[in-house]
């Protein structure tokens, strides 16, 4: 299992839709929640894009110097970017940060969002220009000079003088649900994403996925977004995802609600009829909990519990066939530490930490002379 945390550059707090203890998500904060998942092991962070977030590319550039071996997944946005351009930010940024470039192909789900960045396009003529974007991307990242002329997309023999270090590019995750977005995925992507459905749902869409990618004669890895709410004890768990949405109320709910219905994305559609609003009803599968949703777009459900049940639902999704986990929670400072120190040593981790073990860490003794040691 890979396991990813979450750079939150829309903003972080202790409670969703309410400015009681919200953080000032500056370079500093995002620096330590960076460094820390840096330290504590994590295999990468995720940085959203949008009119909302602050630059993806910008941030994770400020990034890299202060982490080592933390690998940054960041979006690239057919419709928005030109396939020759972005293809030179990704070589440049793979070589600068040693390898650790990771690649989020966004086609968009909010039409009035595409609409301010020049984007007026339908759903399904998204899918087209990124079907072809990628079609010019892979091959220039690859190496060869490219002439192509497609319905969206035309370029005339477009290079990348200095090629990526990972080759023949950087592995390229994309998320998607509806019939076009699952065809692209099995044609051209290396990692697909899902958010975090119920465990039916999920295996529905990897086994679509997986019967195309292999018509194509291609092989896929899959990845899932979720946020995570583990505490000691499964009271504790289920206090604090009651906590978090203390302060969302009927207006908020409904407000968001309006602004989600005008998304066009398949993905949000199944993700918003996950939760119609009423909160008694917002555990939709064991321990998976969608009060997240209530007023946040995207991924929407969290896995609440005690650190074995937590781990055993994420053990559920890896026998569907997912290795890659892009996990989250409020704060996202703190909780990282609690993933790593309640969840890490109940995981299958694909790699070693960068954790000292305990008898080694500094401030572990007792009486100025006793060590502690689990």
């Amino acid at each position: 299992m890979n396991i990813f945390w979450f750079i939150p550059t829309q903003g972080d707090g202790r409670y969703l839709a309410s400015p009681e203890q919200m953080r000032q998500t500056g370079h500093g904060y995002l620096k330590q929640i960076a460094q820390a998942v840096d330290q504590l092991g994590f295999e990468g962070v995720l940085l959203p894009t949008g009119n909302s977030c602050e630059d993806a590319w910008i941030v994770a550039s400020t990034l890299v110097p202060v982490t080592k071996r933390l690998k940054f997944l960041v979006a690239l946005r057919p419709g928005v970017m030109s396939p020759s351009v972005s293809a030179r930010m990704a070589s440049t940024f793979d070589r600068f940060s040693d390898g650790r470039l990771l690649i989020n192909v966004v086609t968009g789900g909010d039409p009035e969002e595409a609409k301010g960045d020049g984007v007026f396009l339908t759903h399904d003529e998204r899918y087209e220009v990124t079907d072809e974007f990628l079609n010019v991307w892979r091959r220039v990242m690859a190496g060869e000079t490219v002439s192509f002329k497609g319905k969206h997309i035309h370029v005339e023999n477009t290079k990348v003088v200095y090629p990526a270090l990972q080759q023949p590019h950087p592995p390229l995750y994309f998320g998607g649900s509806s019939g076009p977005a699952i065809d692209l995925a099995a044609q051209q992507v290396d990692v697909y994403l899902t958010w975090g459905e119920p465990p039916a749902l999920v295996a529905d869409k990897i086994a679509q996925v997986r019967r195309k990618a292999e018509a194509a004669g291609r092989t896929m890895q899959f990845g899932i977004r979720l946020h995570v709410i583990v505490r000691e004890t499964n009271e504790r768990a289920w206090q604090a995802a009651n906590d978090l949405i203390q302060y969302v109320d009927d207006d908020a709910i409904a407000r968001s609600r309006r602004a989600l219905s005008r998304f066009d994305s398949e993905g949000q559609k199944r993700m918003s009829a996950l939760n119609p609003g009423d909160r008694s009803k917002l555990e939709i599968s064991p321990n998976l909990w969608a009060g997240v949703g209530l007023v946040r777009g995207g991924a929407g459900t969290a896995l609440v519990g005690d650190a074995r049940t937590v781990a055993a639902r994420l053990l559920e999704y890896a026998d569907l066939g997912i290795d890659k986990f892009i996990l989250s929670g409020y704060p996202h400072l703190e909780e990282s530490y609690r993933v790593a120190e309640l969840l890490f040593p109940l995981l299958p981790l694909f790699r070693e930490t960068g954790r000292l073990p305990a008898s080694q860490l500094a401030g572990a003794i007792a009486g100025n002379e006793f060590r502690l040691e689990k």
